[in-house]
Formats: C-alpha cells, structure tokens, sequence
C-alpha cells in the first residue's frame, strides 16, 4: 500500500444517460448500460484511478448504514490493489445523482450532504490513519465533509501526514482549504473551484486573478499548484514561475465526470514513480491523465497508454 485516499463524505454515485435530457419532463433510460451505480467521493475515485495506473491504494473514511454497505461490497469489487478501512456510523452514507446528456452535451449533479459525524467515529478514524501511515508514501486529502466537520480536519490529517515526510496532496473547496491551511501546508494543492470561484476567499474573475492565487498558494509553502481556468485550460504555479496547461481537442462538459480526480491520481503516481521529474511535468502528465479521462463517458478513469497518448495534445504557456 503506498497511498492513503481519504474520502470523509463518500457517495454511493448514481449515473444515467438521457439522450435529450430536459426538465420538468418525463424521461425512460434506453438500456442498463445507460445507468451506472458505483462508489464514489473524491478520495475513492482517486483510488480507483491509482489501480488503473497499477498503484496501491487503502481507501479510508466514514460510511454508515445500508447505502454505505452497499458502497463498500461495490468498491471492493473494484480491484485487488485497493484495500480498504472504514469506520461504520448510523447515519445514512449519501447517494449523488449525475444524468449525462450527450446529446445536448450537459451534466447536470445533484449531490446530498451526506450524514452527520459524531467525534468518537472521527477519532476512531485519526487512529486508523496514524497506523497506515507508517506504511504509506502519500496521501490524499480531498472532496466534501459530512456535516459536523469543518476543513480543520484535513488540516490535521496533513500535518500528521508531514510530520512523517509523507507526501499531502489537496483537492477540496475553498472553504476546507482556508481552513486547513492554517493548520498545515500540502506538498501539492489543486483547489476545487467548482461554485465558489474563490481561493482563500479571494474572487477568480480575470485570468490574472487565477495567476495571482495560484502563486500565492506557492509562497505559502505549496511546492505545486494546479487551478482549472475553464473548462479546458489549467494555470500551474511551482516555485519556479507560473503556466497555462491547454489543448485544442475538443472537450465535451458531459464528460468530465471524475477528471479531476484523475488529474489529481496522475500527479500522485508521477510523484511516486519519478522523484526526479520536475513539478510542471508532474501537472502535465495530471492534466493528460483528465484529458484521457474525457475520452469517457462514464466515471471510468483512463489506462496509462491512453495518458501518454493524450500527453501529445498537452500545450505549455509561460505566464510567469
């Protein structure tokens, strides 16, 4: 096991396929190919992503009930590199509602809160964690919180992580990230922009905006930074100066779905396999592993020789 995914509100993710999807309107599901139920939250999805790309994992959070027995028994059919710990609640895991439309080219996500965590279930979890990490080389912190966490959690489990030398990698909203970054720095941080548009509270309007923040978050200690600017296009920051990842293939919305977190899986695994690479080809070969995720239209993640593949669409632009 050399990662540690954690994924605190994870989701049991419902996925149907409506050619012509419209509200307000009655819809039938053409075949059983056009609905997919699998496990999901950030941290699982990243799991998901390392086994592709022949890396092991242990996926660890919080689940509860039916729904998160039902999310567990479907993850671990998943593959034999990814193992899992999770601590059992009462409450319901949530379950997320995505309907892909390709033919109007639309996703439309509706995701719950998730349950409420008492402090016995998170300090069972902290114990857990500190255990495996002993064993692993990273760890990834990311997605939403059930509710009765706040991002100070993330910020804890990051500093037990440095303290260590493990590698922390980020990818939460803005809210979590403040937060946790009072408490600890990761190594690598890539900011869910989703909604707020805001990094440190701060408003992302102009692309200077992104360049500013990204850089910022670099002179706070992050040794890479990686901020989506629309939809296909990336600003970069090490601290070595600050870029713009694009590419000129097309890039359906309908079919971003997990790309982000296979961004994130990618960067893990050049970081792992790779020591000597430099931190820009580490965001480079994340976004070729998104692009390559793109190609799909379900939550599938995408084979190594398809990101090396998709590496050869990649464009770099100094910015600063």
């Amino acid at each position: 096991m050399k990662v540690i995914t954690v994924t605190l509100n994870p989701a049991l993710d419902r996925e149907f396929i409506i050619e012509g999807f419209a509200v307000n309107a009655y819809h039938r599901i053409k075949t059983q190919d056009h609905m997919v139920m699998n496990p999901g939250g950030k941290g699982i999805n990243v799991s998901m992503a390392l086994a592709k790309l022949g890396v092991s994992s242990i996926a660890i959070g919080i689940i509860g009930g039916y729904t998160g027995r039902v999310l567990l028994t479907e993850l671990n059919k998943t593959s034999p590199l990814i193992s899992t710990s999770f601590v059992h609640i009462e409450e319901e895991t949530r379950e997320n509602i995505v309907i892909v439309d390709p033919v109007n080219h639309t996703m439309t996500s509706i995701n719950s809160p998730g349950p409420r965590v008492d402090k016995k279930a998170v300090e069972l979890l902290l114990k857990r964690y500190e255990i495996y990490l002993s064993r692993a080389e990273a760890v990834v912190l990311s997605g939403s919180l059930p509710q009765g966490l706040t991002g100070e959690i993330y910020g804890k489990m990051a500093k037990m992580a440095r303290e260590k030398g493990r590698m922390v990698f980020f990818d939460m909203i803005d809210e979590y990230l403040t937060e946790a970054l009072e408490i600890c720095v990761p190594d690598v941080v890539k900011p869910d922009v989703r909604g707020s548009y805001t990094i440190l509270q701060q408003r992302l309007e102009s692309l200077e905006d992104y360049v500013e923040a990204a850089a910022n978050l670099v002179k706070r200690g992050c040794k890479l930074v990686v901020v989506s600017y629309e939809i296909k296009n990336d600003v970069v920051a090490t601290q070595d100066g600050v870029w713009l990842i694009s590419t000129e293939e097309k890039v359906e919305p309908e079919n971003i779905l997990g790309a982000g977190d296979a961004y994130v899986a990618a960067m893990v695994y050049k970081r792992l396999t790779d020591r000597n690479t430099s931190m820009l080809e580490t965001a480079k070969f994340g976004y070729a592993a998104a692009l390559a995720k793109t190609k799909k239209l379900t939550k599938e993640m995408p084979e190594y020789d398809e990101i090396g593949e998709a590496l050869n669409s990649c464009k770099l632009e100094r910015l600063r």
